[in-house]
């Protein structure tokens, strides 16, 4: 079921806001010494990264991401499978062992949508806890769009209306209203449908993606998402003057590397990085109609993201006729930089 909130008190920042702004507690003395880790363990991938906080913001000093893909069959058993745990845990026992090498000083450390859902959800974060020493908190859907939101709001189209943030993933997709105060995000809405690409690929399954009615599976994936998004649409304004889009997933950095035509992919290319819409709907239309094959051959998707790209596309396009911006802005960050920035102001770091 989705879940929604208008401006709840859990969508504050740590240290405590007021009428949903991103707000830090009391500051305190900062510490150059300092050095910060985020890990953000979702449905598809595990994602880290170390930093040390700067007056513009932060450096990073290490990074590591795996598709681990946790929540692969999750839809059909509502348990994590055997060879998913393994797979997220030796990814995070790398993610562990790159931690204890910097030094990192104040982590933290999130679990989404597939350990929220999981049956044994509890029971592999405490297997991860025994193997890797890591703490996973599994996070509620409010406090995994807020991060998201503070990770990534700074690389909005400058303007004045309303804005739409949204976090494709693999097992939910997170949807945020806000608008800006002196240029801190105000959340005024949110909302967490439970499809993401994992999940939707599984709804319509390998043989219908991949057969001759490829195109019909497509549209039925897409009219699921649409259907799950349907009651936030009414809680957007209908004044769509200066509206503006910016999305934080793979599917979007995916999407804007073949706009590009990247031999390979360039986060220093995509990240910030703003796509007209009709372009990012041609992609996606020329996407839902090519076989695992040919999407596999396209050097930015390639044979690990060819089977799931699709339904993403199919959210993407969802998301697009809710709220018809004219331009996409393409954003590879997210949950981690949101869990650095907050850590960090703490500290009395500017957020």
């Amino acid at each position: 079921m989705a879940q929604q909130a208008v401006s709840t008190p859990a969508l504050q920042h740590e240290g405590g806001a007021q009428g949903g702004r991103f707000e830090p507690g009391a500051p305190r003395r900062r510490d150059h010494r300092h050095t910060y880790g985020a890990i953000d363990l979702g449905t598809n991938n595990c994602r880290l990264l170390i930093a040390r906080p700067n007056d513009s913001g932060f450096t990073v000093i290490d990074a590591f991401s795996r598709i681990v893909r946790l929540g692969e069959g999750l839809s059909r058993s509502n348990a994590l499978s055997q060879d998913a745990m393994d797979r997220a845990v030796d990814a995070l026992s790398i993610c562990a062992d790159k931690l204890r090498r910097r030094n990192v000083s104040l982590s933290r450390s999130v679990a989404t949508e597939a350990c929220r859902r999981a049956d044994n959800g509890r029971e592999f974060v405490d297997r991860v806890h025994d193997v890797t020493g890591i703490v996973l908190d599994i996070i509620e859907p409010a406090e995994e769009a807020r991060l998201a939101v503070l990770g990534c709001h700074k690389l909005l189209e400058p303007g004045d209306g309303p804005a739409l943030i949204f976090d494709i993933g693999g097992g939910s997709t997170e949807l945020v209203l806000i608008d800006q105060v002196e240029g801190t995000p105000r959340i005024r809405a949110w909302w967490s449908a439970p499809w993401g690409v994992v999940s939707l690929t599984e709804s319509e399954g390998k043989e219908a993606l991949e057969g001759a009615d490829r195109l019909k599976a497509y549209k039925r994936m897409r009219e699921r998402a649409r259907r799950a998004f349907a009651n936030f649409a009414t809680m957007l304004p209908e004044t769509r003057d200066g509206i503006r889009l910016l999305g934080t997933s793979g599917t979007v950095t995916t999407l804007a590397s073949v706009h590009l035509e990247l031999p390979s992919y360039d986060r220093r290319a995509v990240d910030g990085l703003h796509v007209p819409i009709e372009a990012m709907q041609q992609i996606s239309a020329m996407i839902a109609g090519m076989d695992y094959n040919e999407r596999s051959a396209l050097p930015c998707i390639g044979a690990e993201r060819a089977d799931l790209v699709v339904a993403g596309c199919a959210i993407l396009e969802a998301i697009i006729e809710i709220w018809p911006a004219q331009n996409l802005g393409i954003a590879d960050r997210g949950i981690r930089e949101g869990i650095l920035r907050s850590l960090m102001a703490r500290d009395g770091w500017p957020l």
